[in-house]
């Protein structure tokens, strides 16, 4: 009789969870269902009561079981999962959604947090100019790709020994990579969550597969050739059981970003194009899933990104506009119509808690949004974005926001909070920088310019 007692209460706590998630992440409809279906309250609880949900819970409980898992797993693992071990993802990576900053407190000036100091310094020099950058999960590595159609791959401790100037066996060469394999210019870059792979999207067309456990590879193991169906511009289409032979090729593929995998490799990548609405691609069954609800989109996406659980992905549009869209049906859940007026919006990333998103454009503004309701919560000026794909982040504790101004040439911080920059610093790159990624582990970015260099900052102690 206990054991059936403690069963429903269990089972109460399920549902509970199941539809304070839905309701927080802003389905409504869907958390209506299931709150009527298993007579679970659908309206949240007052918050110091018995039953009352912290916010992201479901996420955090399902992290913790993942991450017990993968370290079973890890127990008495494969030859690939000690492959990725030796990659450098043997360890666990921090919980989604945990520490995340509230956004909804309301700073008064004054209150902002001081940027520490940094230390920058040059790591390498592509053939042409560098167009993105992108670090691994667990930020032991980082890659850049460039105009000349070349990735680089380096590893961030061999950098921090060359910071140093103390090494004993001469000269330190934080490359331990260069990866040839595209014909056009690089347009973006992503790692595989768990496993030793980087996946590349270039002008030619196609999305390409590293593996970079292998130390000779300098080749592609896989590739995706993309391209445009004859129903173009694909409306009302949601699935398309196999890829039809081509027509036309995409003039640009925009942007990839990766996020589930069910296999050794790779089985959904989601990218963006110059096609309105952004195309989720299972390459074990060559199945491309599009949106039937594209919601009056018609301009070229710019970027497209998940949030941490990939229950959401955003676009970022050349028409001014974000798009928030369920990451499940594919359905436009929040449109934000002209978030930067009619200017290019040029990244948009989502803050660990799911429930904000940053956003940048060329009208030189970055932007933080509330999901659930589409409201604009804070600006972040004093930056010139007019000419390149400027890309605006959070460190990786979300306390503050980092870009780069073209005009000056500088790298420019803001308290995330109060939105009162704390910080200009000299790129040190010769012109504008168009690209800046942070590491997601600890206080160091990379900065990419048009003068084809990558420089490395790190916080100094």
């Amino acid at each position: 009789m206990d054991a059936a007692v403690q069963e429903a209460k269990l089972l109460r706590q399920v549902n509970a969870l199941i539809v304070a998630h839905l309701r927080d992440h802003n389905l409504t409809q869907a958390a209506a269902a299931v709150a009527a279906a298993t007579m679970t309250p659908l309206a949240p609880p007052e918050p110091d009561g018995d039953d009352s949900v912290p916010a992201n819970q479901l996420l955090r409980l399902v992290a913790k079981g993942l991450a017990v898992e993968r370290e079973e797993t890890g127990r008495g693992g494969g030859a690939f999962d000690s492959a990725a071990a030796a990659a450098g993802y043997g360890g666990l990576l921090p919980p989604l959604g945990t520490n995340a900053v509230d956004f909804s407190t309301q700073d008064v000036k004054g209150s902002s947090k001081s940027f520490p100091k940094h230390e920058a310094r040059h790591v390498s020099d592509h053939k042409n100019v560098v167009r993105c950058a992108k670090f691994s999960p667990d930020g032991k590595y980082f890659a850049s790709g460039s105009g000349d159609t070349s990735i680089k791959f380096f590893e961030v401790a061999k950098i921090k020994q060359m910071m140093l100037g103390d090494s004993k066996d001469g000269p330190v060469r934080p490359v331990i990579r260069t990866f040839y394999d595209h014909t056009q210019p690089i347009n973006d870059l992503d790692f595989h969550p768990e496993s030793p792979i980087l996946i590349s999207a270039a002008k030619d067309n196609t999305i390409r597969f590293f593996d970079f456990s292998k130390t000779v590879a300098r080749k592609a193991f896989r590739v995706i050739q993309v391209w445009r169906f004859n129903s173009y511009p694909f409306k009302n289409i949601v699935v398309s059981g196999h890829p039809q032979r081509p027509t036309n090729p995409f003039k640009q593929d925009n942007s990839i970003y990766l996020f589930s995998t069910t296999s050794v490799y790779v089985k959904d990548i989601l990218y963006g194009t110059d096609h309105p609405v952004a195309h989720l691609y299972d390459i074990n069954t060559f199945t491309c899933y599009l949106s039937a609800n594209s919601h009056d989109s018609n301009a070229a996406i710019n970027q497209v990104r998940y949030s941490s659980t990939g229950s959401l992905y955003v676009t970022a549009s050349k028409d001014g506009s974000l798009r928030i869209w369920d990451g499940i049906s594919a359905e436009c859940v929040r449109p934000i119509i002209g978030a930067h007026a009619s200017a290019e919006v040029t990244s948009a990333i989502f803050t660990k808690d799911e429930r904000y998103v940053l956003s940048c454009g060329k009208d030189s503004c970055i932007k933080l949004w509330e999901v659930g309701s589409g409201r604009l919560v804070k600006q972040y000026v004093g930056a010139v974005h007019r000419q390149f794909r400027c890309q605006a982040v959070f460190n990786q504790t979300e306390e503050f926001v980092v870009s780069t101004d073209e005009q000056n040439s500088e790298v420019v911080v803001w308290d995330a909070l109060t939105a009162e920059n704390v910080a200009r610093l000299p790129s040190g790159h010769t012109g504008a920088p168009r690209w800046l990624g942070h590491s997601p582990a600890e206080p160091a970015f990379v900065t990419c310019g048009n003068d084809r260099s990558v420089r490395f900052w790190k916080q100094t102690v």
